[in-house]
């Protein structure tokens, strides 16, 4: 029997077991994807917002601004890449102008720091790629980058270092309410939990109905994104956004924190499951992104990648006053806690929004039920180092082949990934075990050439490290996605 039991290991769901993990606790993490954060955890805008959009007195605008501000700390002790590089939302008229204030004047009620308000020689002398017809600006020092698929995979690879125990390609099916505990029924057998916390996304509203009666829905939203080579990454130094409006924060154009330009998404109703990119949607995430910097016309031919995401957006139904906000609650059937509509800000507002459903609600709740919470006095938030090859000195580089010579092979040109780092992810306590996980992890694909080259290299290391045969390594989930089928033809051994 699991003290908790959280189904859905994107960002949330991982987030809050190694939270948990602070305390001597039997915690289970599950997800029916073959890794951590596989949906809408792995395709977003990879923002860090500051936190002035949301109303104060929503959940959004409650977390936001806080889990910014922590974010430096959670980053640096868990390795992971991140950098605050300040946003600006732009103005092309007065009308506009005065929405810029509204913002900042909610930024102040929820506590932004570094906010001030640029007008035209500013914004141009900070931005001079901007459009000129931009007359001003809102300014978010905090603001800032992160890589979100390294980020879960570390926050779950903490969790399980502290204790939590993570369990993949575990799909719930249904779940029985003993009343006072809850049996989940999954592919893989039974787990006993006596709390459960719904993290599961875009299926948040599916699984709780698994226990109770229909109160709220997800409408799943789809957004599509274009990454552009690293050659076009210094056209912004800031996050872009334009002046929003009532269906959302727009199209941005950006850097990326491993030097790459995206711009995106777009914001339409989908099915759940859906990332498939459509032309019409692209074509008109370019004309967007050229309305506030033009010059992103001349990168287009260093498109390297394109993209669709999901969101899990809360809609108000007859059953429920969501408003759009985050559900976060004990729901109405006991020890039973909803963490669900969890979208954008979500990504940023999860270091305060985690800490929050730790201690205000599942802490409690199994106080309640008689469990013994004691802290782990053995927890550490801290991530072993992974090196990144590329970013040592020529003398570093020497020093560590000469002292592990698989760092001196390099697997993926574009990104100049080593075998040391791929063998790293993979024997991590929640490590690769894909070449999409390999993806994630170091980047190893992630360059111009998208995988070209070196996924047949990263296909062999998995076999080998896995110790399975190379057609039972898979691209992305085990399934019909396989790489490779067979043998073309048997090759006799020497001497035969």
């Amino acid at each position: 029997m699991y003290d908790v039991a959280i189904v859905g290991a994107g960002i949330a769901g991982s987030y809050i077991a190694r939270t948990l993990a602070r305390y001597e606790l039997k915690i289970v993490l599950i997800d029916g994807e073959s890794d951590v954060g596989n949906q809408i955890s792995m395709a977003n805008s990879a923002i860090v917002h500051a936190g002035f959009d949301a109303p104060s007195y929503k959940l959004k605008g409650k977390f936001n601004a806080p889990g910014c501000i922590m974010y430096g700390k959670v980053c640096e002790d868990l390795d992971v890449p991140f950098k605050r590089t300040g946003s600006l939302v732009v103005a092309h008229t007065e009308e506009e102008m005065m929405k810029i204030h509204e913002l900042y004047q909610n930024g102040l009620r929820n506590g932004v720091p570094d906010m001030r308000i640029l007008f035209e020689d500013e914004v141009h002398e900070m931005e001079p790629n901007l459009a000129p017809d931009i007359c001003g600006a809102l300014y978010a020092g905090d603001a800032g980058i992160v890589s979100p698929f390294e980020l879960v995979a570390k926050v779950a690879e903490n969790a399980v270092d502290n204790g939590v125990e993570l369990r993949l390609d575990t799909l719930v099916e249904d779940i029985e309410n003993n009343d006072g505990s809850f049996t989940l029924k999954t592919n893989k057998g039974n787990i006993e939990a006596k709390v459960v916390v719904n993290a599961a996304g875009v299926y948040a509203d599916d699984v709780y109905e698994m226990v109770g009666e229909h109160y709220f829905e997800i409408l799943p939203r789809k957004g599509n994104y274009f990454i552009f080579d690293k050659e076009c990454g210094d056209l912004v130094n800031n996050v872009i956004f334009p002046c929003p409006t009532k269906n959302g924060k727009g199209i941005l154009v950006a850097p990326t924190v491993h030097g790459n330009l995206l711009i995106g998404p777009d914001a339409s109703p989908t099915w759940k499951g859906d990332i498939s990119t459509t032309q019409d949607k692209l074509d008109w995430i370019k004309e967007n992104a050229h309305k506030n910097v033009p010059s992103v016309e001349s990168c287009y031919r260093k498109i390297i990648r394109n993209y669709a995401g999901t969101r899990n957006t809360p809609v108000k139904t007859e059953w429920t006053t969501t408003d759009g906000d985050f559900i976060i609650e004990e729901s109405p059937v006991k020890n039973f806690v909803n963490f669900a509509g969890y979208e954008s800000p979500g990504l940023t507002s999860i270091p305060a929004a985690g800490l929050y459903v730790v201690d205000e609600i599942i802490l409690p709740i199994l106080e309640r039920e008689g469990v013994e919470v004691k802290p782990n006095e053995n927890f550490n938030p801290k991530n072993r180092k992974h090196v990144y090859f590329n970013e040592l000195t020529e003398e570093e580089k020497r020093e560590l082949i000469k002292e592990n010579p698989k760092y001196g092979r390099v697997i993926c040109r574009c990104e100049t990934i080593t075998e040391g780092e791929i063998l790293d992810t993979i024997h991590r306590s929640a490590g690769a075990t894909t070449v999409k996980g390999v993806k994630k992890r170091c980047r190893a694909g992630m360059g111009r050439c998208q995988g070209g080259f070196c996924s047949p290299r990263v296909t062999e290391i998995l076999s080998r490290e896995l110790d399975i045969p190379m057609d039972q390594v898979y691209y992305d989930k085990k399934g019909p996605a396989f790489i490779l089928t067979g043998k073309t033809k048997d090759v006799p051994e020497q001497g035969e």
